[in-house]
């Protein structure tokens, strides 16, 4: 079974991020730099490509690399992780013990653990997939493949709404009838020496946020709104006011609502 792992990064000129995220084995690496060009490499029975293309977007990146993959097991990744020797046999084990899984989200290593970890084998479903995002997440390319599943391209870094094209993935699969169960190992390590503009607290961060409820809950987007202010606030410190906040979750719910809801 052949297992790839699909990289997006940005602006690369060399091939250092394969030892920075210590890759192994097979790797598509879609490297948005700002010229189209593709590096093709075959060393030590692995094949490595790099598809360099002057586009932005992370939604784009990653239906990029998707589109190239030719792997049955596909380990997606950012450029700030740092994958643990022998990784893609862990992945290979886990879609054995798990056999009816079309997508595992693994856990990720961290110094400061702020997200998700799953303990055991856990069935995700509407109401609990949206805690994992795409940094941990491996699939059977044949599933995602054949349900016509791809990246928003509305949501992610580079693109008009900040973040949240990960959970849409997982929401889309999960329409799809599609099986994602939680994993109880890890692949990398995170790296958490940059904070991310999304968790930033800034105005931008809470329109976005608005605007990836709308597109999540279409009925009940003012809820989620809601709910997130009153469990995360304190998470994102700013000067805003959790009014101000609220206000602008709901402008941009309304934004997305009013040009694709």
């Amino acid at each position: 079974m052949k297992i790839e792992t699909l990289v997006v990064t940005m602006g690369r000129k060399d091939r250092s991020l394969e030892k920075e995220m210590n890759l192994q084995g097979d790797a598509v690496i879609g490297n948005q730099c700002g010229e189209n060009s593709a590096w093709r490499f075959q060393e030590e029975g692995k094949d490595i490509t790099y598809l360099n293309t002057d586009e932005v977007g992370v939604g784009k990146n990653r239906n990029k690399v998707l589109e190239h993959s030719t792997g049955d097991l596909c380990i997606l990744a950012d450029d700030d992780m740092r994958f643990v020797d022998g990784y893609p046999a862990i992945a290979l084990r886990a879609f054995q013990e798990c056999p009816k899984a079309d997508i595992l989200v693994f856990n990720l290593i961290e110094k400061e653990p702020a997200r998700q970890v799953n303990h055991h084998y856990k069935r995700l479903d509407i109401f609990n997939y949206a805690r994992y995002g795409a940094a941990r997440i491996a699939f059977k390319r044949e599933s995602v493949m054949q349900a016509q599943i791809r990246f928003s391209l509305l949501f992610g870094g580079g693109a008009k709404y900040g973040a949240g094209e990960d959970t849409i993935f997982l929401r889309d699969c999960l329409q799809k009838k599609l099986q994602v169960y939680a994993a109880p190992y890890a692949l990398a390590h995170l790296d958490q020496g940059e904070s991310s503009s999304w968790k930033a607290g800034h105005r931008k961060f809470f329109f976005d946020k608005g605007a990836a409820y709308a597109c999540l809950h279409p009925s009940l987007y003012f809820v989620f709104d809601a709910l997130f202010l009153a469990r995360h606030w304190k998470e994102y410190p700013c000067e805003l006011s959790a009014k101000d906040a609220f206000a602008l979750m709901r402008r941009g719910s309304r934004d997305y609502k009013q040009h694709y809801g």
